[in-house]
């Protein structure tokens, strides 16, 4: 389903609903770029591993170099997917978590990184009708299309508004 750019004239934004999802259907949420200041200021609050901090501890380390924390490869994503979503208006209702977590690759200062989605499956609530939950399939790779982190989400939609007949 083609949305309308956010804030494009000519074009009405349509809010996607469960009834407009497809199975199959890949999405790019979008690229980040990942910069030193950012790996270091996310790893002194979050994450303060030596190698996190310090390019002469990453240095003895498999990572080889300073690298960012995978939390913050997974705040970056989030940030990517979430700027999408709001732009394009889906009728979201949050998640309740994720699945299969995996870092795959180190994610470097200078690495920019590309995220995608694909729609694995589309589930109608039993409990509550007005309701679905769909899972995505994400792939965060790096410039050189080398997959760095993957996930399995959960997210949470609204279905389409029926309108009742007049009487």
């Amino acid at each position: 389903m083609a949305l309308a750019p956010s804030g494009h004239r000519g074009y009405a934004r349509t809010m996607r609903y469960f009834e407009d999802l497809e199975i199959g259907a890949e999405t790019h949420f979008g690229t980040y770029a990942v910069t030193r200041e950012e790996v270091l200021e996310f790893a002194r609050k979050y994450d303060p591993q030596p190698f996190h901090l310090s390019d002469e501890a990453a240095a003895k380390t498999y990572f080889g170099r300073l690298s960012a924390s995978g939390w913050h490869t997974a705040a970056m994503t989030m940030a990517v997917i979430a700027r999408k979503v709001v732009a394009e208006e889906q009728a979201g209702l949050g998640s309740p978590g994720i699945d299969e977590l995996r870092w795959l690759k180190p994610v470097y200062p200078g690495d920019t990184l590309h995220v995608r989605g694909e729609i694995l499956d589309a589930t109608p609530s039993r409990s509550r009708p007005e309701m679905g939950s769909f899972r995505t399939r994400t792939t965060v790779t790096n410039q050189d299309g080398i997959p760095v982190m993957t996930f399995i989400s959960i997210v949470l939609i609204r279905r389409r508004p029926t309108v009742e007949p007049s009487a």
